[in-house]
């Protein structure tokens, strides 16, 4: 098992990444800064550079110079909550609208293309599973 898990690890990355890398270039984007859009894009309630660090583990350098080129381009705003100067909420503003179509769509074809041929019990069992290792991972990091 674990030789076939690091194969298919891998194999997720790239295939991951050939999937995403062309919208980054179509765009002008780094791939972490199209990343981050679709991390605040897909979980508006994550809505914080630590909270994409904590949950991607991205660094904190790479996230926050993403964080500065997306502003400076007009694609994401960072607005403080009242009475709390210390924590910055980020958000996709509409200009990044279409090119977030173009990253979710890429996303949507590939998660369709690593499903396909699956039964829906069978791709309860991949979330189920998955759930699991992610957990055990975390429990062990933890440690």
């Amino acid at each position: 098992m674990t030789e076939a898990f690091w194969d298919n690890v891998l194999l997720f990355k790239g295939a991951y990444d050939q999937a995403l890398d062309p919208v980054a270039q179509r765009w002008k984007l780094t791939r972490m800064e199209l990343d981050l859009l679709l991390f605040f894009a897909n979980n508006p309630t994550h809505n914080t550079a630590a909270e994409a660090v904590r949950l991607r583990q991205w660094t904190k350098s790479h996230v926050s110079a993403a964080v500065h080129a997306l502003q400076r381009r007009g694609l994401l705003s960072a607005e403080h909550p009242k009475g709390n100067r210390k924590t910055l909420l980020l958000t996709p503003l509409p200009a990044a609208a279409p090119l977030l179509l173009d990253g979710q769509t890429a996303q949507r074809s590939f998660f369709q293309a690593m499903r396909r041929g699956f039964s829906p019990e069978e791709e309860q069992v991949l979330e189920t599973i998955s759930e699991k290792i992610a957990r055990n991972i975390r429990d062990t990091i933890k440690k």
